[in-house]
Parts: structure tokens; sequence; C-alpha cells
């Protein structure tokens, strides 16, 4: 027992020049640094570290997982391992950056790879420089460059928030961010029920994965732990559906009022993703929206409730005359959408009904500072329905174009890091706007 700390290469290095190259550099600093320090041996195949669990670093950056020894106990004290370990991560920092994943088990932070395949790489270290790497390790240790596989964002604790999602690098509006199949799955049922259910689910995950779905946050704590921390972090595996899904990364990312992000479900690779709806800036959180709407005070209770935090979102944190606007806008969109959505009105006066759609597009807009693609398509689609419904096929058809357009944003079968083109929406939308407004007496409807 013990705890443990250090870090992982994530992806691991491949053979390519590049990546050789940068290892052979940062070997080259740690020989340099630690040329005269007694407790640092420059073995044939590696760098020893007689600290703590005796670390190694490989001359063959390609066979390197894990960095790492205990640091709990009267040998790790009296080797100072655990200063070590601080001093190679950060010197592999600034030759690695993100690939590097510091972890310290005392804050419930854990290695990415299983220890059965770390163990083997060590092992590889004492073979001839230049012998083929394990079999069982070619899966995890590719043969072409893995920096384009790197994830856009990097895992960080955020100032009164936990744990959240920074962007690494800029994202661009469309991006598909992530995708994740969850851990477990749960439908609605009985507290005690579905902590047996969740039970019997979380003993047959891997140790790595239940460590993940552990360490995810509980509001909700007491007679069902579990169950708690499934109403804290579950998203639905659809839109409307009972069925929630808890997901080891996604439920990391943190809530905004105007977030930067969206989620929805894939039912063909029944797994959930994540894609920019607005651009996001390297260092820039990564935010998704937990809310129903409503004005701030309506939101800010709701997620008082349901989630234990009090929101502190740029537009929760705007002044008072900001705010008061912002709340007269989520009241006006409100308004429309209820308006909208009444079918003895929708039938009866379609003109009204169609002006409306058009003013909450506005109104979308001026809320949500023009990024409102996802919402703005649930508009669309109700003007489509109204005009079909009144035998207005040439209206209908732009509206259906809109709808096919803004629907990109949550289609399922663009490829990681695929920036999905929007210029078509404004055109488009224009038009759909000016049929929605071309209602004079002439027009058919009503």
């Amino acid at each position: 027992m013990g705890i443990d700390a250090g870090f992982d290469m994530v992806p691991p290095l491949s053979k390519n020049i590049v990546d050789r190259h940068n290892w052979d550099q940062f070997i080259s600093s740690i020989k340099s640094l630690y040329r005269d320090d007694p407790q640092v041996d420059i073995e044939p195949n590696y760098i020893l570290f007689k600290a703590g669990e005796y670390p190694k670093l490989p001359f063959e950056g390609h066979k390197f997982l894990r960095f790492s020894s205990k640091i709990s106990g009267a040998n790790a004290r009296v080797t100072k391992v655990e200063g070590y370990i601080t001093v190679v991560t950060r010197i592999a920092k600034s030759y690695f950056g993100s690939r590097v994943r510091y972890w310290d088990e005392c804050v419930d932070q854990y290695g990415i790879y299983d220890w059965s395949k770390v163990w083997e790489s060590i092992r590889s270290y004492e073979q001839v420089c230049g012998a083929e790497i394990p079999i069982s390790l070619v899966p995890s240790i590719t043969s072409h460059d893995p920096i384009s596989e790197l994830p856009l964002f990097e895992i960080e604790n955020i100032s009164h928030k936990g744990r959240g999602l920074v962007a690494r690098c800029n994202i661009s509006k469309g991006t598909r961010i992530l995708c994740e199949k969850p851990l477990l799955t749960l439908r609605p049922m009985a507290p005690g029920d579905a902590e047996k259910v969740l039970a019997t689910q979380l003993k047959a995950l891997p140790k790595e994965s239940q460590r993940q779905f552990l360490s995810l946050h509980n509001t909700k704590p007491g007679q069902h732990p579990f169950t708690g921390i499934v109403k804290t972090n579950a998203l639905p595996c659809g839109p409307d559906s009972p069925i929630g899904g808890v997901y080891p990364t996604i439920c990391l990312i943190n809530h905004s009022c105007i977030p930067n992000s969206h989620h929805s479900w894939n039912n063909n690779t029944e797994q959930e993703t994540i894609h920019a709806i607005r651009p996001i800036k390297a260092g820039e959180e990564i935010t998704i929206s937990y809310d129903r709407g409503g004005t701030s005070s309506v939101r800010r209770t709701f997620l008082k409730e349901a989630f234990d935090f009090d929101c502190h979102c740029h537009r929760c944190s705007l002044l008072t005359p900001e705010l008061g606007a912002s709340d007269a806008r989520r009241s006006l969109i409100q308004s429309l959408d209820d308006a909208i959505g009444d079918p003895f009105r929708m039938a009866s006066r379609p003109k009204d009904s169609l002006r409306d759609c058009s003013s909450l597009l506005q109104a979308l807009r001026d809320e949500y500072d023009g990024c409102t693609e996802i919402l703005s398509a649930r508009a669309y689609y109700d003007a489509f329905q109204i005009s079909i419904a009144h035998g207005d096929q040439a209206r209908a058809s732009q509206l259906t174009a809109n709808v096919a357009v803004v629907t990109n944003m949550v289609r399922n079968n663009v490829t990681t890091h695929c920036e999905i083109t929007f210029d078509p929406v404004e055109p488009i939308g224009n038009q759909a706007e000016e049929y929605m407004g071309q209602l004079d007496d002439e027009d058919d409807l009503g």
C-alpha cells in the first residue's frame, strides 16, 4: 500500500524523428542536471533514480509510459523521491507539453495506463537498444506521429469549481472536442434498487474505470452514494431519454449559462459527443449548459437545488442593468417559445406565429452573442411546421434547408477535430426570415 505519484506520457511517443529528437534532448537535460547526484545512475539503457521505488527513464522514448513512485513512507521521505518526480515532470512538460499527464493519488488522481502495461514497458528497458517492443504494447505505441491525436483539452482544477476541461489550443466553432462511451447507464428507479444495479455494474468495470466513477463529484451523499454520483453527473442518452449515462471525462465539464460547447448523444456509436458552438481560445474553460432556461434567478435556483452550486458564469456575473437586460431577453424567449407552441394560435393566426419565430431567432442571437445554431434549429422547425400546415411549400422548403444546416452541428459522422462549416447558415437564414417576414395581405397564410 501507499500513495503513488508521477506522470504518464499520453499518447506514448512514436519512433518518428521528431519524437526521438525531443526525447533525446529531454534525456540529455536529465543527465546534465543530475550528473553529480549520487542517487542517479546512468545505466546502459536507462537512467535509474535510486529513490523511492527506483523509477527509470529509458533511452528509447517509444518504450516509455510512466515515471512514478510511492511518495509515502520512510524510504520515500529519506530518499526525497517526490522532489525527483516534481523536477523530472517539469522538465518533461517543457519538451512534451500536455502529453505529460501528472497525477497524484493524494488528490484522487490516477495514472492513465494499467499497471500491467506499465510494468511490461519498464521490463522492455532492459532489452538491447533498437530491439522490438513487446507485442502487447503495439496498440498503445503508434508508428505514426500522434501529435494530431492529442486531445484538444487538459483536465485542470478550476477555481471554485473543482476539476474541469480547459482548451490546450484554439478550437474552431463546429469542432468535435470529445466523444465518449458511458462508464455505466441507469434507468429511473427507486434509490435502493438503483444502488444495487449500480453496484453490480461498477463491480464489472476495470479498476481504473471504477476509480474514475468514484472520483466524480457527488452533491447527494448519504445512504445511496452510487446513485448520488449518477444524479449529480448523468447526461440523458438522447433527447428526452429516460436513460442517463455517466462519463469519465465529459462529466467533468462545468456549466455556463452562455456555454461555448454543446453535448449530444450519438445513437449509432452509443457515445456522447461535445462540439464547440463558438470559437474557444487556448486556456479558456470548455463549458456546457446544465440549466433549463429562464431568468438568472430561475436558473440559479435550479442549479443550486439540482447541483448544489451558485452560478458565477459571465452572464450571471453581469452588473444589475446588463443582467436585467439579459433577464428581459430570457423572458421574451420563453414567452415567444410558449406562444409558438400553442397549436390553436398556430392554426388560427399563422402570420403571428411566423412573426414570433422570426422574433425568437433575433432574441436568441441577442442573448447568446450570435452563437445560436443549436437553439435556432427548433425555431426553424416550428416555422417549417406552420408553413407546411398551411400549404406554403415554398416557405417550408427554405426553412427545411435551415434545419438541415444547423442540424449538422449535432451530426455524428464527423471525424475528431473536424470543423463543420457554418457559412451557409446566414444566407439561408436570412432568406428564411425574409419568407417569414413576407406576410402582406396577399399572403396565402391565414
